[in-house]
């Protein structure tokens, strides 16, 4: 590990936090539904062990493996998601303000949850071995921030929907991951079929599950934007509501 600097410690203290507040709400609040989180979060952390005692003990090459793995099986889970509700529903309700605000699909919740756990054990990962560079460091501040979404939405149930939509662009992360390793292993030949083949679907996938499909997702919570105040605005009365019964 590293020298600590300020970024580790003040990142170490938030994951410390987010662990505390996690073990709160299954323990205390019995909040059962959140158990995938944790069980994500070891598992994950299985899967470095195995890296690690299997394929290689540096520590960067261990959690890109990791990571691909993630992208690989988040990637999956979110298309299956997606297809099975598509040919369910159709796409119109598919993308219904109200299905993808208050409605949660099919294993979408725990789906969710086991991709919260990951950046958690990523998170972990990247500051016990010093993966990350700056006085504040992007990729730490990047899940540092998902975390936060991510966990506040399972806390209150909503928007899940919307989140499952965002993990599409794990599918085009899971070329970056090959590239990353393919790399690592020496492999540079940009000439070569194989490294074609993986430009050819690192484009394709960027363009598809990370430009476009943000795009549309920005577009649809821009063109719901009046329904989203509504929403907001009834949840705020409902929790004002619920202190005034509690208070009287």
């Amino acid at each position: 590990m590293k020298k600590a600097t300020g970024a580790f410690f003040f990142f170490m203290a938030t994951l410390v936090m987010w662990a505390v507040s996690v073990f709160f709400e299954i323990l205390f609040n019995k909040r059962i539904e959140l158990l995938p989180l944790l069980y994500g979060f070891s598992f994950y952390q299985f899967a470095n062990w195995v890296c690690r005692k299997f394929i290689s003990r540096d520590p960067l090459l261990v959690n890109t493996c990791v990571s691909l793995l993630h992208s690989s099986i988040t990637s999956t889970s979110v298309m299956l998601i997606l297809v099975k509700q598509l040919l369910s529903n159709g796409l119109d309700e598919l993308f219904e303000h109200s299905q993808l605000v208050k409605a949660t699909w099919p294993w979408a919740y725990s789906a969710l949850c086991i991709s919260c756990g990951y950046f958690a054990y990523d998170q972990l990962d990247m500051l016990l071995y010093g993966l990350y560079s700056g006085w504040i460091p992007s990729i730490l501040l990047h899940h540092f921030i998902l975390l936060g979404c991510f966990t506040l939405a399972l806390y209150r149930n909503v928007t899940i929907n919307y989140l499952i939509l965002t993990l599409i662009c794990e599918l085009h992360s899971i070329f970056l991951h090959v590239r990353k390793v393919r790399r690592m292993a020496g492999i540079r030949d940009a000439k070569s079929k194989s490294v074609k083949i993986e430009w050819f679907f690192n484009i394709s996938t960027f363009l598809f599950a990370r430009f476009l499909s943000h795009v549309l997702i920005t577009v649809k919570l821009v063109k719901d934007a009046s329904k989203f105040e509504k929403d907001l605005f009834k949840a705020f009365r409902r929790e004002i509501n619920r202190h005034n019964i509690h208070q009287s």
